[in-house]
């Protein structure tokens, strides 16, 4: 009987032991495989560090290439089928007629030059050719060209952002989702901040998953400062506080993101004259620039976007994102010409120093060279 209780008490004595043992291996395992997310985040971390690393040593490069090195190279699709098939029109044993206009209008019209540029350019030309009695076609290429750099001049638009060091520059950036809006406000900071401006930034697309977070990169990037709420905030009171946030700052430059929501118009005018009341009332003797942002690669629907933002409100200036994706980077002529909307600057490649002021004399070279 004894021997039996005896027994009992050693098998819980037993189990008590393998139940510690069972136990302390479980803590032992929730600890390897809290070391081991540990490691696994530090890695990814590293991982990230690396691959940014790269990119701003990338960037670094970019950088001291020229200006007009780095313009050629973002058009190069662009320069391709245009200068080229140019080249090949213009031989010196064509004859100078109408089947060569027709040409010209062709290979201008399929670069998105559009057909009302395009008419006036080749008028133009048949002008010059004309007055200055040339006889070879070959002659034709440097006189074209010379034409279509007064052609994008010829509104006299101000292709520089309204900008000083006396007081605060409100920038206002638009446009529809996916043409690049929240990636090029980061780009244009880190440009006014090398070109000596304080800049600050105010994350209100609310709208989007991961604009907050997206923008937030880019800022710690450019070491940048950055006010943002949580996502689905009032726009208007992000706007508000980063106004606050740049006056106190001294900041030369507020950059403002916006949702992109071309699909529901009303709701965009409410919202963009909501937030243009909030900088006219509490930044009301700042600088303004209202940037649409479009997407080159779109073509003719970059024209469409205009229209249909123009009616929302007022657009001082255009960025073009995405240059060097696209064979038709001619879009500009309508856009500027036609339109009579400044560009300001050209995307012409994915680095943070791959946006580019826009200069109409080098914008054409770049596509004759």
């Amino acid at each position: 009987m004894f021997d039996f209780f005896k027994k009992k008490k050693t098998d819980e004595e037993e189990n008590s032991k393998k139940n510690l043992s069972d136990e302390n291996n479980l803590e032992k395992s929730e600890e390897d495989e809290k070391k081991q997310e540990i490691r696994f985040e530090e890695t990814i971390e590293e991982n990230f560090q690396n691959e940014n690393s790269k990119q701003l040593q990338n960037d670094d490069t970019e950088e001291e290439l020229g200006f007009f090195t780095k313009l050629s190279k973002g058009l190069s699709k662009t320069r391709e089928q245009f200068s080229s098939k140019l080249k090949n029109l213009f031989t010196a044993n064509v004859k100078i007629d109408d089947d060569l206009y027709d040409e010209l209008e062709e290979i201008l019209i399929s670069a998105d030059i559009g057909m009302k540029s395009t008419i006036e350019i080749v008028d133009q030309l048949k002008d010059e050719i004309k007055e200055k009695s040339v006889k070879n076609a070959d002659e034709i290429f440097p006189l074209l060209k010379e034409i279509m750099e007064k052609k994008l001049d010829e509104k006299n638009l101000e292709n520089k952002l309204n900008i000083s060091k006396d007081k605060l520059t409100v920038i206002l950036v638009i446009g529809v989702n996916g043409v690049g809006k929240t990636t090029t406000i980061g780009k244009l900071a880190n440009n006014l901040k090398k070109d000596g401006y304080k800049v600050t930034l105010a994350a209100a697309d609310t709208f989007r998953a991961a604009a907050i977070d997206q923008l937030d990169s880019w800022a710690k990037q450019s070491n940048t400062q950055m006010i943002a709420h949580k996502e689905g905030s009032d726009p208007s009171a992000v706007i508000f506080d980063a106004i606050q946030a740049a006056k106190a700052n001294k900041s030369d430059v507020l950059i403002c993101d916006t949702a992109g929501r071309l699909h529901n118009k009303k709701n965009l005018m409410n919202e963009l004259e909501k937030i243009n009341r909030t900088i006219s009332t509490h930044a009301n003797n700042a600088n303004r620039e209202n940037l649409l942002v479009l997407d080159a690669t779109t073509g003719q629907n970059a024209i469409s976007q205009l229209r249909e933002f123009k009616n929302v409100c007022d657009i001082t200036g255009l960025i073009l994102t995405k240059l060097d994706g696209t064979a038709k980077g001619g879009v500009i002529f309508p856009l500027q010409v036609e339109l009579e909307v400044p560009v300001k600057y050209i995307g012409v490649g994915e680095g943070i120093n791959n946006l580019e002021k826009f200069d109409s004399k080098s914008f054409v070279e770049a596509m004759f060279e």
